[in-house]
């Protein structure tokens, strides 16, 4: 019988059903940081979802056999000291193929048509008050025949790319900063920059790819375009973001990560004077059908391990 302890229940708003196994489950609706090793002491196998597993947790436990990640990053595991205890980390991938690309497609559109810009004039009596039928104080620009640039190209970004397409977007597949060539079918990194209406990221978090769109990169954008991060908030040096959009360097950004979740100490894009920005509590991931789809995912790698034939191994 192994031991299975989940320490961010209410993280997953979906059913973790049973795992087919002799089992002891125990969870925790949520935990502190600094909680980590004593609620997993014993435990063979943990289900975390953000909380950090480093070096000075796994060395206090010693019965961890496997880390079921109830996410597809996992930028806050220790994979070199994982491995190198002989601890299987697996992840959830392909769970949220519609939920993200749908949120992507929801915040350019509510960017390119000032969506909540309109909804708040309407709300304060602007329409009422209107001589005209109608008002245009909000420049609209459509998706159509606009060029998205797509930084990532897995699961996510393949999703964007379709949604894209179908909306009339001439899509560009950027390639890794700093490549010599592009691959085929790929366009230079910084080209994509200068090119696009709509910039789009969808790659993960690591050493790569820290402050991947920083002041320089957001330079090379033109004035009219936007940023939408549906990814990580690391990957985006968030002040710099914030200035360019306060100085019309950029027409506007979306994001549903930041770089500390959730924001307790403040973060440059939480400002309220900062023009034509939206900020979403990391829920692109949160439909009902994909969180289902990740809980089955946990219990399904937690169940592979067991019968020995490990899954969606990170290493």
């Amino acid at each position: 019988m192994i031991t299975i302890v989940c320490l961010e229940r209410d993280a997953v708003g979906a059913r973790f059903r049973a795992p087919d196994l002799p089992h002891r489950w125990i969870e925790y609706p949520a935990t502190e940081q600094a909680d980590v090793a004593e609620r997993l002491a014993g435990a063979q196998v943990a289900i975390i979802n953000k909380l950090r597993l480093g070096e000075a947790e796994l060395a206090a436990l010693p019965d961890l056999r496997m880390v079921a990640v109830a996410a597809t990053g996992a930028d806050n595991i220790d994979l070199a000291a994982c491995r190198a205890r002989g601890i299987v980390v697996s992840n959830v991938r392909g769970y949220a193929v519609d939920s993200v690309p749908e949120h992507a497609l929801l915040l350019m559109l509510a960017l390119r048509r000032r969506l909540l810009d309109y909804v708040a004039d309407v709300r304060a009596g602007r329409w009422a008050r209107c001589e005209n039928f109608s008002f245009f104080d909000h420049p609209i620009v459509d998706l159509a025949g606009s060029t998205l640039g797509i930084v990532g190209h897995g699961g996510l970004g393949q999703g964007v790319a379709r949604l894209g397409t179908a909306f009339g977007m001439r899509v560009l597949l950027a390639e890794r900063r700093g490549a010599a060539v592009p691959r085929s079918g790929h366009t230079a990194f910084d080209e994509v920059l200068a090119q696009a209406d709509v910039l789009s990221l969808h790659c993960p978090l690591d050493d790569a790819t820290r402050g991947l769109i920083g002041a320089a990169e957001l330079a090379r954008m033109r004035p009219s375009a936007i940023l939408v991060n549906t990814s990580r908030g690391g990957l985006v040096d968030e002040a710099a973001l914030a200035d360019a959009l306060r100085a019309g360097r950029l027409a506007g950004a979306a994001t549903d990560v930041l770089s500390a979740e959730p924001p307790r100490d403040g973060n440059p894009l939480l400002a309220p004077d900062i023009p034509n920005l939206i900020v979403t509590p990391h829920v692109a991931w949160a439909s009902a059908q994909a969180m289902q789809r990740l809980a089955d995912q946990v219990i399904a790698n937690i169940e592979a391990y067991a019968a020995g034939a490990p899954r969606n191994r990170l290493y």
